[in-house]
């Protein structure tokens, strides 16, 4: 990204008053260069700050830096800090309490405008500006909180998935390469806080470590990016007048080392900064566990408090969800921690299915502090993963904080619309990965009803490729256990009070060792109620269950097939969603559903990482790794790798997975019983209306609501019986019955009328290619077809008045006219048998794309050899071209026979191929024909619809009679690739207008171009794109594609294709969905 000149910062400007409001939702993270080299983790001893620069004498030595720097020093984790707690406001009423509104609490936003300055390293720059004297007015002025990459400063952003962008040296990085932000702001304390007794300075997030200074005086040092930091700033306020807060923020810090997660390198205070209040007597925490007894119906209400005082009442009141008091009492606590325990009959229980919320108050003194509580239980029983006594199944997706303009500063309404997409498309489960995400995700998952897998803040993949002992670095290493246990601590003590979390995790890919148990241990000691998940723990030697990552569905199956297992197992990460894909989700989630051991999955991932940035034209586009610093390590659009693209608007790969973990699946029908199985995992199904509709070629028969058996038990099956069935059912050929279940009106759970799912099955066959010819010879006016031929060219004019032309000298279908404008050739690039596509993230990052690439499939040409022409009837006049169609360089062909046979009705194609010779490539990308086609302006098509689909990736496609524009068929990926395709077509129409549905009688349609019939076979598709196959394939990003686009399109019509798999990250394309070679083909299609 450009750097852009900024306003000056203004010391009047920055303060922050009471009755100013400056909340921006962004956030950011620092740390802090001020050594001692005595000095421990948690000491409250400060050093001196280093002295300026001053004349040295010539006989004298100077030695810089005199200490090792806090951010280089793995003794130094934190400086002053307060211990971690879990996130709360006070509040002065029972009622602002009960409101939720932070505006309202004991607290000052202090996020808004700040000024900055960033420099090469921590040694260069203004390293006295926390100076009270310093002069500020010549800073550019920043946002808070927020990515300084983002906003014009430093180097840009740079991504890489594995590798460290620094050299390897831990806990060392380097001092002369590491950013520095420098942040200053004024505030005055808000009249509201001042009577308080302890003031705090919190902040929520900074990338990577940060020092603090208030007034001039030095606060303290904190590091762990993710994680929150807490000073006691009491006795450097300033009550009565302006307070200067300055903040200095390190690009790297030996933490650096443990937070090499798949994401952007952004640096920053990128969550928000507040000033706390708390009266004299206070809470220091509280920890809320609902212990369900065993029969999951009464529970024990716990609360462990922790004050600040001795012997003070403590008054506690439960709310339930219509504010009605279930629970009232008050307590004296001796000592300064005590338990409250109170017995609560049936309470309501908190599921991701039922997210029943009640709000805890709790009062001590002058101030009250609020929490939403959920009352369950997550347990192992015999082995099976359970909340509340039943098993669950994980729908779930990994999430990256994530925003195309900000960076990990995450607005709330973007937070809001992630999870509200998620619940439209049946998602249930969130692992954060690979950190603790901003805490109002968290209060929204609590809210709407989500299983969260809460991750630790640590990743040290980058160690893979330095050494083949890569976890002796820092995971088996004792110096780093404090380190390791730190984020552990951190992650827990700030998220235990929410229900919605269920798992927590010790990490992301940072191999195995003593650390983990260590971190472990600690988790176990606070909380003794979640159970723990670690992947890198491949054994589950400290692991409470068994966790893969892109292990196939057969290896998969094989773990849940062990005998004697008492762990289950979680895939939390799988169906790698990288551009066009991922395929075969479907095998995945039968599966899960299938073997009790299985949990479910997390798949990767949630969205894109793009940023948004532009081209020297100013063409806005999203940016991947590369794109900012090109000539720095990184990985390319290996962050472009979600459901959703950049800006989170859902793709085609969300529409499957949405598709496949549809809480009711339609199994199949025996004359008038339909099998449906209910896959939710506390729902009955009797919040939901069925009915039915009948889908045929261009008909739509609206039919009844269909009754639901009543008290359907969730992960059980169930019979719909139909009832008034019209006889077009079982006579109209290529019949589909369509179920769709919606909630109802007093639907609870789910939001009234809302689709929850929808199923086909088929009713009837479609009619064969035999049965078309028939039936349209039987409709064409005689006479037909009409032969021309002249020295290049041959002519053939079916009955509606499309003329096809064969050029006799390659035995190419060339021409394509309509008697309406019979000068006007519409064919802009002859029809040839074709077996390469654009290649995909999953084509180029598995097997398939490379070997298609390294067997030159995308150089193929049709050589002819030999054309025939023949009539063999008084209506029929066939063309027989014989070719071997073969690459450059390589001996392999495929030779084929294709016969054009021109009838009054149509032109039918028929291709018999057989593959042959060395170097044969396995598969192939499909095998259909291509050509290019003037004025289209609109497809229409009976098939799967109206969305792309593929072989193993169709299921979010319905069958019906679909009509889209050109121009739309064709999903622009954020990286270009094959993308548009339409599988299990029977027809398709290439039009110059909207139209069709005509009989087959011969008639011209002045709008159809073109029509092909593919009949019964099974697995058609057609594409139509502005762009060919090698411009996808030479363009890294859209704006390049944009400038290649064609005035004609290119139009494919495939009788097999292969399938899309998840190979850029995890199994290749199945077998099933595999287009192997080593067969023969013998296909037909029908033109008219």
């Amino acid at each position: 990204m450009s750097k852009s000149s900024s306003p000056s910062f203004n010391d009047r400007d920055l303060v922050i008053r009471s009755s100013t409001d400056l909340h921006m939702d962004l956030n950011v993270t620092s740390s802090s260069l001020h050594p001692d080299p005595q000095s421990q983790s948690r000491s409250s001893d400060l050093p001196a700050p280093l002295s300026t620069p001053s004349s040295l004498g010539t006989e004298e030595t100077d030695v810089q830096p005199k200490y090792t720097p806090d951010w280089s020093n793995l003794k130094v984790i934190h400086r002053n800090t307060l211990p971690p707690r879990s996130h709360f406001h006070l509040y002065d009423t029972e009622d602002d309490a009960l409101s939720g509104d932070v505006s309202r609490s004991r607290a000052a936003l202090l996020s808004g405008t700040w000024g900055f300055e960033l420099s090469p390293g921590p040694f260069k720059g203004s390293r006295d500006f926390y100076e009270p004297c310093f002069d500020h007015s010549e800073w550019k002025l920043i946002k808070v909180p927020g990515m300084w990459q983002l906003q014009g400063h430093g180097k840009g952003p740079q991504y890489t998935n594995v590798n460290y962008p620094f050299p390897v040296n831990p806990p060392h990085v380097p001092y002369d390469d590491n950013e520095c932000g420098r942040y200053i702001t004024r505030f005055v304390v808000p009249d509201a806080l001042t009577d308080g007794d302890q003031w705090r300075l919190r902040f929520e997030g900074v990338d990577a470590a940060f020092a603090v200074w208030l007034n001039g005086k030095e606060v303290g040092y904190s590091q762990g990016s993710r994680n929150p930091s807490e000073f006691d700033i009491s006795p450097l306020l300033t009550l009565n007048d302006e307070n200067t807060l300055c903040v200095e923020v390190y690009q790297r810090c030996d933490g650096s080392y443990i937070e090499d997660q798949d994401q952007w390198w952004l640096s920053g205070i990128f969550r928000d900064v507040w000033l706390h209040s708390f009266t004299s007597v206070h809470f220091e925490d509280f920890h809320i566990q609902t212990l369900l007894d065993d029969n999951y119906k009464d529970a024990t209400l716990s609360i462990d408090v922790k004050m600040n005082k001795t012997g003070e009442s403590i008054t506690s009141k439960l709310l339930d969800s219509e504010n009605n008091v279930i629970m009232s009492s008050s307590h004296t606590v001796q000592e300064k921690s005590g338990k409250l325990e109170y017995k609560i009959e049936n309470p309501e229980k908190w599921t991701a299915e039922t997210p029943y919320l009640y709000t805890l108050v709790l009062s001590v003194g002058s101030i009250h502090v609020s929490q939403k509580v959920g009352f369950r239980r997550a347990e192992l029983v015999d082995g099976i993963f359970c909340v509340n006594g039943s098993p669950i199944k994980i729908r779930g997706v990994n999430r990256h904080e994530h925003n195309a303009q900000s960076g990990r500063t995450i607005p709330y309404a973007d937070l809001r619309r992630d999870l509200q997409t998620m619940k439209a498309f049946n998602i249930n489960a969130i692992r954060t990965s690979h950190y603790i995400n901003d805490t109002r995700l968290y209060d929204l998952a609590d809210e709407m009803g989500f299983w969260v897998l809460d991750e630790a803040d640590l990743e040290c993949h980058g160690f893979e490729n330095v050494s083949d002992d890569p976890a002796s670095f820092t995971s088996d290493n004792p110096e780093w256990t404090e380190a390791y246990v730190d984020r552990a601590v951190q992650m827990v003590s700030r998220d235990k009070n929410h229900p919605c979390i269920i798992l927590w995790s010790l990490g992301n890919e940072a191999f195995y060792g003593r650390n983990h148990q260590a971190m472990y241990d600690a988790i176990k000691r606070i909380d003794s109620t979640r159970l723990i998940h670690y992947e890198g723990d491949q054994q589950a030697q400290t692991a409470d269950i068994y966790s893969r990552m892109y292990t196939s569905v057969d290896q998969m199956i094989e773990y849940a097939e062990e005998k004697d297992w008492t762990k289950p197992f979680v895939m939390c990460e799988f169906a790698h969603a990288m551009g066009n894909g991922p395929g075969a989700v479907r095998e995945y989630v039968e599966a899960f559903y299938k073997y009790p051991r299985l949990m479910g999955g997390f798949v990767w991932e949630w969205a894109n990482h793009g940023l948004l940035t532009e081209t020297a034209d100013g063409e806005k586009y999203f940016g991947y790794g590369g794109d900012f610093q090109p000539f720095e390590p990184h990985d390319g659009n290996f962050v472009m790798d979600g459901l959703c693209d950049s800006r989170h608007y859902p793709g085609p790969g969300l529409d499957e997975y949405g598709a496949v973990i549809e809480p009711v699946q339609v199994l199949g029908i025996e004359g008038t019983t339909i099998t449906i199985v209910n896959r939710y995992d506390f729902l009955t199904l009797d919040h939901l209306q069925c009915h039915w509709e009948l889908i045929s070629d261009r008909q739509q028969i609206i039919g009844r609501r269909v009754l639901i058996p009543p008290g359907v038990k969730p992960h059980s099956k169930a019979t719909l019986v139909l009832s008034d069935l019209p006889l077009t059912a079982a006579t109209v050929p290529d019949t589909w019955l369509q179920l769709e279940f919606t909630a109802t009106q007093n639907s609870k759970w789910v939001a009234p009328r809302r689709v929850v799912a929808r199923g086909q099955l088929r009713l009837t066959p479609p009619r064969t290619l035999s049965q078309l010819k028939t039936l349209s010879s039987s409709l064409a006016a005689p006479g037909f077809p009409r032969i021309q031929r002249t020295a290049s060219m041959l002519y053939g004019t079916i009955s509606n008045g499309t003329t096809f032309g064969f050029d006799l000298g390659n035995g190419t279908l060339s021409s394509l006219t309509h008697a309406t404008r019979p000068a006007r050739n519409l064919i802009s690039e002859p029809l040839a048998l074709d077996f390469y596509r654009a290649l995909t993230d999953n084509d180029r990052g598995g097997a398939f794309g490379p070997a298609w690439r390294d067997a030159r499939l995308h150089q193929t040409r049709n050589h002819f050899s030999q054309i025939v022409t023949s009539t063999s009837s008084s209506s029929e006049y066939t063309i027989t071209v014989t070719s071997r169609i073969a690459p450059p360089v390589l001996s392999w062909a495929v030779d084929t026979t294709t016969t054009y046979t021109l009838t009054p009705s149509h032109c039918s194609i028929r291709v018999r191929a057989r593959p042959s010779g060395r170097r044969l490539p396995s598969t192939f990308a499909r095998f259909g024909l291509t050509f290019g086609l003037r004025d289209v302006r609109i497809v229409e098509w009976f098939g799967r619809g109206p969305g792309p689909s593929y072989r193993d990736a169709k299921r979010a496609q319905l069958v019906n009679t679909w009509g889209w524009a050109a121009d739309a068929l064709f999903h622009e990926y954020e990286y270009p690739q094959e993308s548009g395709n339409r599988t299990d077509v029977r027809w398709v129409e290439l039009r110059s207008r909207w139209g069709g549905g005509g009989d087959d009688d011969g008639s011209p349609d002045p709008g159809r171009l073109l029509r092909a019939r593919f009949g019964d076979h099974e697995g058609a598709s057609f594409s139509v794109s502005p762009y060919s196959a090698r411009d996808v394939d030479a363009a890294a990003h859209p704006h390049e594609l944009h400038s290649k686009r064609r005035e004609d399109h290119v139009v494919r019509l495939d009788w097999y294709h292969h399938g899309l798999g998840t190979g850029s990250c995890g199994p290749a394309t199945l077998p099933e969905y595999q287009l192997r070679t080593d067969r023969e083909f013998d296909v037909e299609v029908l033109l008219d």
